[in-house]
């Protein structure tokens, strides 16, 4: 079968760390990532050497999303499009623990205020990915990420098959906003208007929102689209936990979100708006195992890292860490 060529901008860039040796003993994630070369997956072999992938491990694929035109539009802090390389560079030096292959596709980059097109094209890279049996991740970008997550997911075999799909959102704001134009406080009121006209229902849970950060409008969207949340004051363990788990039950295949300023902000100071509260990371660290754990993840993605605002790289090694964990 020829391989296709994929809609992004920009090819995989050289990924860099620290060396400490050739052997599988001292791979770092910059020795493993491999550039993506688009096509289909080859199913991997029984017996495999060490340091390899193990059987049943679908490889992984990270596509950089850059853009913060959605967050220009919603009026926040700018400096989102530089997020992909960031996360990148934070990943590079960890110790490469992960049962499976990673690839690099390289970035689709939003230019001019063009969001609509940057969204379609990353959304039809992720749809390529996914139908290929790549888990994927996308690395953003604003929240407007989301958007492109969800054309992508959306349009992959899976769903369009008839798998039930759920969005779980790690965040302090329903991002539910009806505004003239899309931006980074729309994508999941999108969705929902987009499964409307493919007669289905969006089904959609936030953990993490902050009450006092989201109008009463945008609760009564929530409540009128059916919207299943946990306010980030009730985010215990347990709590979460059960949550995250009566919500698996209710789906076939998951797309996982994160926007990083769910987080407090001496944790994650480097987002388009920082949390006054937050979730603390161990829960979240705790949801993304979980979410792992259950076979269900189909695609995630990391938004509103935001590096001119970030503190010795902190926001960036967190993204790092949960995406780390989320393929592991």
């Amino acid at each position: 079968m020829p391989h296709t060529a994929l809609t992004v901008d920009s090819p995989p860039l050289t990924w860099r760390g620290r060396f400490d040796g050739d052997g599988a003993e001292h791979r770092r994630w910059w020795q493993a990532v491999q550039p993506y070369r688009h096509g289909p997956v080859a199913p991997l072999p029984e017996h495999l050497p060490t340091g390899t992938p193990e059987p049943g491990h679908r490889p992984s694929v990270i596509l950089g999303f850059s853009s913060d035109a959605g967050v220009v539009r919603n009026k926040g802090r700018v400096g989102a499009a530089a997020a992909p390389a960031a996360i990148r560079a934070a990943l590079g030096p960890l110790a490469f623990h992960l049962p499976r292959e990673v690839f690099d596709a390289g970035d689709v980059t939003v230019r001019d205020g063009a969001l609509e097109a940057g969204q379609a094209r990353a959304g039809l890279a992720v749809t390529e990915m996914l139908d290929a049996g790549n888990l994927t991740v996308l690395l953003g970008g604003g929240h407007e990420t989301a958007f492109a997550s969800y054309l992508g997911v959306a349009g992959s075999d899976a769903v369009r098959g008839g798998r039930r799909l759920g969005v779980l959102n790690l965040d302090a704001h329903f991002d539910l906003r009806d505004a003239p134009e899309p931006s980074s406080g729309t994508p999941f009121l999108q969705m929902a208007r987009a499964e409307e006209a493919a007669e289905r229902k969006l089904n959609y849970a936030v953990v993490g929102i902050s009450e006092p950060n989201n109008t009463r409008v945008l609760f009564k969207t929530a409540e009128r689209l059916g919207v299943k949340y946990l306010l980030d004051e009730d985010c215990s363990a347990e709590a979460t936990r059960q949550f995250v788990a009566d919500f698996l039950d209710t789906v076939d295949v998951l797309y996982l979100t994160i926007d990083l300023d769910v987080l407090p902000a001496a944790v994650a100071p480097g987002v388009s708006a920082p949390a006054a509260f937050g979730v603390p990371l161990p829960v979240i660290s705790a949801v993304c195992r979980q979410v792992a754990a259950s076979g269900k993840l189909l695609h995630l993605d990391v938004a509103e890292l935001n590096p001119k605002f970030d503190i010795d790289q902190r926001t960036a090694k967190v993204a790092a860490r949960l995406v780390n964990t989320l393929l592991g």
